[in-house]
């Protein structure tokens, strides 16, 4: 019975480690999605840290690339190359903001959240233009009122 146990707890390991693994986030990049003309869909995405996301360039003409100024302090910048699929790990909790280079002034922007927002007032400090302001004045404050 001893030697049954002894078998059996390395296995609940195993199999509590597989339960947490990260998750994978699928954003599409189209030129027309529920929030209209050029758009990521979803726009706003809550991860976990270690959890990657895949920008799917379902439409083509279409690249994901990070906004200089809205990613955490220690993460790595990503660019997509044009109409290619981009999986992204993202390491460090916070504020993730996302352009599609392209199209940024339409509005084709997104916002990954992970774990806690801790740059979400440096993010929201980042000049916007176009119908980008208005698109991340939303997602930003949709942040905000869930803290």
């Amino acid at each position: 019975m001893r030697y049954e146990i002894v078998l059996a707890v390395p296995f609940a390991v195993l199999m509590l480690a597989g339960a947490a693994q990260a998750a994978d986030h699928q954003i599409q990049m189209l030129d027309k999605g529920e929030k209209g003309a050029m758009v990521f869909q979803p726009g706003f995405v809550q991860a976990t840290p270690g959890d990657t996301v895949t920008f799917v360039p379902t439409d083509k003409g279409h690249l994901a690339q990070s906004i200089w100024g809205m990613i955490p302090e220690g993460a790595k910048t990503f660019k997509g190359k044009s109409s290619e699929q981009i999986t992204v790990k993202l390491d460090k909790e916070g504020v993730y903001g996302v352009k599609c280079a392209a199209h940024y002034g339409m509005g084709m922007v997104a916002l990954i959240v992970v774990g806690r927002p801790v740059n979400l007032a440096h993010a929201a400090t980042v000049k916007q233009s176009g119908k980008a302001k208005k698109v991340f004045e939303v997602l930003l404050a949709q942040v905000q009122a869930g803290n």
